[in-house]
């Protein structure tokens, strides 16, 4: 026997073993349930024949049949319960097979190479991950979340299919087609054991017992429907307990069987793959984080992210000596030409990174558009910091501080003072309150603290019941469409990409906006994109990457010298008015 034969045969016989003991549990539990049943049977068959007396023991049968039909009715519930709970299912955007048929053709070539099912669908995620995902339950079919749909889901049964193989959209426009070939592979394979009777038993069990928990914790229930539902939810909770250990056990068998099956196909080039997933994540991470979070916190998303993390890594690999060479794969058919209209694809894969990581609506609308990469230094950059500057002001304005060009200026210049009285916005007016000794910078970055607040609570989108965003197969939005429909009442985002940042790191920033706008008004600087950092400031072409130790000296430790030098090398004029957002 070959060492990928036996690495696939143990992987296949342990993961069976585990779903059959996965399978005793349940029926364990379905033979703890019908226990008082068969004791009362026995005490009433007993006493019919005579061979228990009338008194006590007639009153015990009567009881134990009592518990008995209680007992049942419980079980019979939970059992109910269980069965309808609707799984999560991840959220994805669907590519139908005239959306892709080249990634179709590939996909079902690949399983015929592997000799196992090919998927039922091909769906895409905004993540650097691939997994298969079991869609059969009746409710996570399509046009279930309607009324109709619902008492459909309801009384329909399982239709056996394949699961679904959903693929990071990332790994489309990263990697090449021979790269995607091979990663899949061990994905692919995973449908082999998938169609196992006892390996889908065992996972739908699983599985619905972690939406009746999911279910018993969602708020809103009323009394009536509370205590039914905590009562449902404890007891998935105990049967969950105890299937936790063999349920991971279950599902690293089913990975070994399909690593081991794997093996025969592009193993070489798997290594090679691997290397580029790790490469990916990093820059999927940046473009995230440093690009397309300050655009979505104006309100704006990038539709094309995917497009995106190409540029990032082209970047990563020429800062990095390590990410040098992979570069001169780019060369040859990128996996993304396998989808008809691959722009399509990407902004509906964008938009969707978008809800689930910063909780953004489904469709377009006021306060809430797309914007591609050629708009985004004017549309994003330059906007953020005008706005941040402009809310800096206006919490100095709030409290009271006055005009002041004593740093930067030997007197006040007459239009550091509006018409009116009101301060003009300058750089100088900033840097000499963080200056000035004894200055409370904490109450100052409290104040935009809370400014920060409120201006993110008023502008926070609102997703309309029921709204959807465009497929990847050109679909516009529609009913029951949803990609988050499926997931649950979860509250978006789902994965929030940041923890809330400090009042000190807020003021930084916006002392950042502001000395930025400054360049920019005053010393011919220009906003700008970098992939790996996001905004950035170009200076005579170039980017000036060395502002934030100043901007730090100043805000916490109250040193503006370093910051003075920084601008006097650059050029900018502290005293000048600055134009806010």
């Amino acid at each position: 026997m070959s060492g990928t034969g036996s690495v696939e045969e143990l992987g296949a016989h342990a993961a069976r073993a585990r779903a059959v003991a996965l399978l005793r549990i349940r029926s364990r539990a379905t033979a703890l349930a019908i226990l008082p049943a068969g004791a009362a049977v026995v005490l009433l068959v007993a006493g019919a024949q005579g061979r228990v007396g009338p008194g006590v023991w007639s009153t015990v049968s009567w009881a134990v049949a009592a518990c008995a039909v209680v007992v049942l009715l419980l079980a019979a519930a939970v059992a109910v319960v269980v069965a309808r709970a609707r799984p999560a299912v991840s959220p994805t955007v669907p590519l139908t097979e005239a959306a892709a048929p080249d990634l179709y053709r590939l996909v079902r070539d690949l399983a015929d190479r592997l000799d196992v099912p090919a998927p039922s669908a091909i769906a895409l995620t905004p993540d650097c991950d691939s997994w298969l995902e079991d869609r059969t339950h009746p409710a996570a079919q399509p046009g279930a979340k309607d009324l109709k749909g619902m008492a459909r889901a309801r009384r329909g049964r399982r239709v056996p299919a394949p699961p679904v193989l959903v693929i990071g959209s990332p790994f489309l426009w990263w990697m090449r087609v021979a790269e995607l070939r091979a990663l899949l592979a061990p994905v692919v394979a995973g449908t082999g054991p998938s169609a196992h009777p006892d390996i889908a038993a065992a996972r739908r069990f699983v599985r619905g017992l972690d939406a009746a928990v999911a279910d018993a914790e969602v708020p809103g229930h009323g009394l009536v429907r509370r205590i039914p539902a905590v009562f449902v939810g404890w007891v998935s909770r105990v049967l969950l307990r105890g299937c936790r250990g063999h349920a991971a056990e279950m599902e690293r068998g089913v990975a070994a069987a399909a690593s081991g099956r794997a093996q025969e196909v592009d193993y070489g080039l798997r290594i090679v793959a691997q290397e580029q997933v790790g490469l990916a994540y990093a820059g999927w991470d940046r473009l995230l984080t440093r690009v397309a979070l300050p655009a979505w916190r104006m309100g704006r998303w990038p539709s094309r992210l995917d497009a995106g993390v190409v540029s990032a890594l082209t970047e990563l690999s020429r800062r990095d000596r390590l990410a040098g060479g992979f570069t001169s794969r780019l060369g040859e058919r990128p996996a993304c030409d396998l989808i008809e209209e691959p722009g399509a694809a990407d902004e509906a894969a964008s938009l969707l990174a978008a809800r689930l990581f910063h909780g953004g609506p489904a469709k377009t609308g006021p306060g809430w558009s797309p914007v591609d990469w050629q708009q985004y230094p004017q549309e994003v950059v330059d906007r953020k910091w005008r706005l941040e500057a402009a809310r800096l002001h206006r919490v100095l304005d709030a409290m009271g501080v006055a005009t002041s060009v004593s740093v930067g200026a030997p007197d006040p210049a007459p239009d550091t003072v509006a018409a009116d009285g009101s301060a003009v916005p300058t750089l100088a007016r900033v840097i000499d309150h963080l200056a000035t000794p004894g200055a409370n910078s904490e109450a100052l970055a409290a104040g935009i603290g809370a400014a920060v607040a409120r201006d993110e609570e008023k502008a926070a989108p609102r997703t309309p019941p029921g709204a959807s965003g465009a497929l990847a197969d050109g679909t516009a939005a529609g009913t029951g469409t949803d990609p988050l429909d499926l997931w649950g009442p979860v509250p978006l985002p789902l994965f929030p990409l940041q923890p809330p940042r400090t009042g000190t790191e807020l003021l930084a920033d916006h002392v950042v906006a502001m000395v930025c706008c400054a360049a920019v008004d005053t010393a011919g600087a220009a906003p700008g994109l970098d992939w790996l950092d996001g905004p950035a400031l170009l200076v005579d072409g170039g980017r000036r990457s060395d502002l934030g130790a100043p901007v730090l000296s100043l805000v916490e430790d109250g040193d503006a010298e370093p910051l003075l030098s920084w601008l006097t090398a650059v050029g900018v004029r502290t005293d000048k008015p600055v134009r806010l957002g």
